[in-house]
């Protein structure tokens, strides 16, 4: 049996893949956020929170790096993730 890893693991995972964090944590803050906009329902895939620290990061502003950030989730964003907290270390 296999499962689909959440939406979270698949946005760690993406991170992963492009930013080679030295730190990342991605959590699902979703059901902190039920009632607000944005919020599907169920709790889960609508609000995240990126703790990230990366090599790529060094020398660029805070801006860039969000944008390195926003550009690797940029799939995720489209299909439906209303709000991201980004957090570099």
């Amino acid at each position: 049996m296999t499962t689909t890893p959440s939406l979270a693991q698949q946005m760690h995972d993406a991170l992963s893949q492009r930013l080679t964090p030295s730190t990342l944590e991605v959590l699902d803050e979703s059901a902190d956020h039920a009632g607000h906009v944005g919020a599907n329902g169920t709790g889960f895939g609508t609000h995240f929170r990126v703790r990230i620290a990366s090599p790529l990061f060094t020398g660029q502003r805070r801006v860039a790096q969000h944008r390195l950030v926003y550009d690797a989730l940029q799939e995720f964003i489209d299909g439906g993730v209303h709000a991201l907290a980004i957090e570099v270390l």
